[in-house]
C-alpha cells in the first residue's frame, strides 16, 4: 500500500515518523546498528523503496549514519527524550491532580506508532469485515442517521447495550439485564469511571504484579495507591494480598488470560477472591481484555458469571475482538450505579458515536461478531504455530515457546535477575519490537519477554524471529 490515511501522510512518511519516533525516545539507540534494508523492510511490511526513502531522509537530517560497507547506524550523538526529561518540562500551574494526571508517563506511555512483530495488543485489522460493516451503515434509514446525529444517552446507544447484554449470556456465561450495561470508550475509560466515582484520594487497591501499566496508571492518576500483589500459577494471590494490605478497597484482575504472563485464574482461587470481597466489602473490576481468544473445545467462563459475583463490575472492549479504532467497550454496573456512571461520563466526552453504536448493535445481533471471532480464533492459532517454528528455528533450538490456548501473545519467563532489557534494546536495534516483562513489574523480580503474534501476517513474524533469533543463541 503507497499510501497511507493515519493523519493525511503517505506510507513512506509514516515509517519516517515511526523510526524517527523511535530513535528519540531510546527504543533505536544512540550508535547501534540498523538491520537491512530489504529485512527491515520485510518486518515493518513496507516495500524496500518506501524503507529507504525514510532512511534518506533520517540520514539527512542526522538521525542515521550510513558506514560504507558496513550499513547504516542510528547517530552516536543523539541523547533519547526520557520520561524524566518529558516530566522536567511539565507546564506551571498545574494542579495536583493535573500534576498526578501528567506524571503517569512515568508508569505508562501508549504507543501510537504502527504496530510491528513483536508488540503485544495488536489485532489483525486486515481481516476485519470492512465490507459487511460498511453494508450495515447503509442499511440505516435517513430518520435512523438523523437520530444518530443528535445529543445521545451517555449511557450507550439501548439497542447496543441490548446486544451486548444477549452476547455476554451466550458468549461468556454472564446472565444480565442490558440496564446493567454503560458503553464507553474502551477498557481505559471504563477504569477511568470507576476511579472517578468509587474511590477516594488515598484509597488502596490492588493491582497484579506484573501487571498492565495503564491500570496502575489511572489509579496514580486520580491519587489512589496501587499496592501490587504476586501471581503464582494459580493467579492473584488474595490471601497475602489480604494480610499485607487489610485496607484494600477494590481489586483489578484478568483472570480468564493474565496480562502478561497468561496465568489463567484457578476456580478456588476465584473463589478465595470473591470471598474477600464480600468479607471486605470491597470490589473486583474484571478486565476481561481478551477473554474471547480461547482456542480450546471448552472455554472458561467469565469471573462474573460465578455465584457471589455480586461484587465484581466487568470491563469489555472492542478493541481486541473487532479493531482498536472503533473506540468502544462496556462494564457491566449495578443498576443503581448506572445514572452516575453515566453523569460521569457525559461530564467528559457526552457520548460515544451514534453511527458507530448502531452499527455495532445490528453487527453483534446478525451474527457477524460471532462469524468474525471464529475466523480470528482460527487465525491467530496458526500465526502462533508460526512464530513459535520460526523462532525455535532462527534460534537453532535455543528459544522454545510453549503453545498456548488463549491470547494474542506469549511469554517466555526467564530466572530472576536476567537482564530482559537489555536483550530487548538489543532487539530494538535490529527494528523488532520485543518488550522485556520487567517492564510490567513493579516489585516483582519476573523476568522474561513478549511475544505477540496475532495482527502479523506469517511472513512478517518469520523475517522478524530471522532478526532475534539468534540473539537467544548461546
Amino acid at each position: 500500500m503507497k499510501q497511507g490515511t493515519h493523519r493525511g501522510l503517505t506510507r513512506r512518511q509514516q515509517v519516517y515518523e515511526q523510526l524517527r519516533l523511535a530513535i528519540e525516545q531510546g527504543t533505536l539507540a544512540a550508535g547501534s546498528r540498523l538491520p537491512a534494508t530489504r529485512d527491515h523492510a520485510r518486518t515493518l511490511g513496507v516495500s524496500r523503496n518506501t524503507l529507504l526513502w525514510a532512511m534518506e531522509r533520517l540520514q539527512a537530517e542526522g538521525y542515521v549514519m550510513a558506514r560504507v560497507g558496513d550499513g547504516s547506524y542510528v547517530s552516536a550523538k543523539l541523547a533519547p527524550a526520557t520520561a524524566a526529561g518529558a516530566l522536567s518540562a511539565l507546564p506551571l500551574g498545574l494542579s495536583r491532580r493535573g500534576q498526578l494526571i501528567a506524571e503517569t508517563v512515568r508508569h505508562w506511555s501508549p504507543p501510537t506508532q504502527a504496530a510491528t512483530p513483536f508488540r503485544i495488543g495488536a489485532p489483525d485489522v486486515t481481516s476485519f469485515p470492512y465490507g459487511t460493516w460498511d453494508r450495515l451503515g447503509r442499511q440505516r434509514t435517513p430518520l435512523q442517521r438523523q437520530a444518530g446525529a443528535q445529543y445521545l444517552d451517555p449511557a450507550g446507544d439501548p439497542a447496543l447495550r441490548e446486544a451486548i447484554a444477549h452476547w455476554l449470556w451466550a458468549s461468556r456465561g454472564i446472565r444480565c439485564d442490558a440496564s446493567r450495561v454503560l458503553v464507553c470508550a474502551g477498557s481505559q475509560q471504563a477504569l477511568d469511571l470507576v476511579g472517578r466515582l468509587l474511590l477516594d484520594v488515598g484509597d488502596e487497591v490492588l493491582v497484579e504484579d506484573p501487571g498492565y501499566p495503564g491500570i496502575r496508571a489511572s489509579l496514580l492518576g486520580h491519587g489512589v495507591q496501587a499496592r501490587p500483589v504476586p501471581l503464582d500459577e494459580e493467579g492473584l494471590c488474595i490471601a497475602e494480598a489480604e494480610q499485607q494490605w487489610p485496607r484494600a478497597r477494590l481489586a483489578v484482575v484478568t483472570p480468564t488470560h493474565q496480562f502478561p504472563t497468561g496465568v489463567r485464574m484457578s476456580l478456588a482461587r476465584r473463589q478465595a477472591l470473591l470471598d474477600w470481597s464480600h468479607r471486605q466489602q470491597a470490589w473486583v473490576i474484571e478486565d476481561d481484555y481478551d477473554g474471547e481468544f480461547q482456542y480450546g473445545p471448552h472455554r472458561l467462563p467469565a469471573l462474573c458469571s460465578l455465584p457471589q459475583s455480586e461484587r465484581v463490575l466487568y470491563v469489555g472492549t472492542f478493541s481486541k475482538t473487532l479493531h482498536p479504532g472503533l473506540r468502544l467497550g462496556f462494564i457491566l454496573l449495578p443498576p443503581a450505579w448506572v445514572p452516575s456512571f453515566a453523569m460521569a461520563r457525559a461530564l467528559s466526552d457526552r457520548h460515544a458515536p451514534g453511527d458507530n453504536q448502531a452499527v455495532l448493535a445490528s453487527f453483534v445481533a446478525q451474527g457477524h461478531l460471532l462469524r468474525h471471532l471464529r475466523r480470528m480464533r482460527e487465525l491467530y492459532q496458526a500465526r502462533q504455530r508460526v512464530m513459535i517454528e520460526a523462532l525455535a528455528e532462527a534460534s537453532e533450538g535455543a528459544l522454545q515457546l510453549q503453545a498456548s490456548d488463549r491470547g494474542m501473545h506469549l511469554c517466555l519467563e526467564q530466572p530472576a535477575g536476567t537482564d530482559d532489557e537489555g536483550l530487548s534494546r538489543r532487539a530494538a536495534a535490529l527494528g523488532v519490537v520485543l518488550t522485556p516483562l520487567s517492564r510490567y513489574a513493579v516489585a516483582s523480580p519476573r523476568r522474561g519477554w513478549l511475544f505477540g503474534y496475532a495482527g502479523y501476517a506469517p511472513d512478517s513474524l518469520q523475517a522478524a524471529a530471522r532478526l532475534v533469533g539468534p540473539l537467544f543463541k548461546g
